[in-house]
């Protein structure tokens, strides 16, 4: 390979270009059909499906990477399983897995998060990292958005922490941020929903409890992955993921319905008064 001639680019451009790119994008998705909080594996299926069809979709993730906890597997080894059908979901992302026993497969956790995060971000999906989720919009008993500061910004000491938030609106929200369940908290902290918390380890009754449950829990906001655990009271299940992936596909399934019915219902108002 020859040696590289790099284009002769000022610090300054650069510069531009990182503040430009990013104001433009921020200031275009204050207003989305669906903002996710949680960039683990099922608000990152979530994201694809809804980006896939045409929606617009922001993933607010409080740490500086997308994946959550797959990159690593269980106990920082970085395998993941897969019970069968879910192994399905993951062959078509393209990982490479392995069945070890009848039902059982296991993958590269680094092999199917890479493909994961690209797929996300192939339909669309635009993301927000270093950034929490402190508390939702809420108007009329129906959750409109979210309230967001810098991640970084709970590490301050308090005396100067005076960082005002600022707010995003969408037409739902989905709360796939895991056991910590941090949108539906805002709620119950409020009473306005209750959180059961998880339970023990049960794998086999946890998977298929949670793909079951995941759904609407308060207006405007659907619980997907392990925050259903949480708010139901499931078993948790350890570093297995198929439920994980078939949730995210059910949330962004339930999600469209929502977007579609309010639009109707949007399009009703308007002909009435005309």
């Amino acid at each position: 390979m020859k040696p590289m001639k790099f284009a002769k680019v000022s610090e300054a451009a650069v510069t531009r270009a990182i503040v430009g790119g990013f104001a433009k994008e921020f200031s275009e998705y204050t207003e989305s059909d669906c903002l996710i909080v949680g960039g683990g594996p099922s608000g990152l299926v979530a994201a694809r499906d809804m980006a896939r069809k045409g929606l617009r979709v922001l993933i607010v993730e409080q740490n500086n990477y997308l994946g959550g906890g797959m990159w690593v597997g269980g106990y920082l080894m970085n395998k993941v399983t897969f019970r069968s059908p879910s192994n399905r979901l993951a062959e078509e992302l393209g990982a490479k897995l392995k069945e070890v026993s009848p039902g059982l497969f296991v993958c590269d956790g680094p092999d199917i998060t890479s493909k994961l995060i690209a797929a996300a971000c192939d339909a669309g999906v635009k993301f927000l990292q270093l950034t929490s989720a402190d508390d939702v919009v809420l108007r009329n008993n129906r959750v409109e958005g979210l309230v967001i500061n810098w991640t970084p910004v709970r590490a301050l000491p308090r005396q100067i922490t005076c960082v005002d938030p600022v707010a995003l609106e969408s037409k739902v929200v989905i709360d796939a941020s895991g056991h910590d369940a941090v949108v539906a908290e805002k709620l119950a902290s409020r009473g306005l929903i209750k959180l059961k918390g998880f339970g023990a380890m049960d794998m086999v009754a946890s998977e298929d409890a949670v793909v079951e449950k995941t759904g609407e829990i308060y207006d405007g906001l659907i619980l997907a992955g392990m925050s259903v655990a949480t708010a139901h009271g499931l078993a948790r299940m350890g570093p297995t993921f198929g439920s994980m992936l078939a949730s995210g596909v059910r949330a962004a399934e339930i999600a469209a319905l929502l977007i579609g019915s309010r639009a109707h219902v949007k399009r009703e108002a308007v002909s009435v008064g005309d």
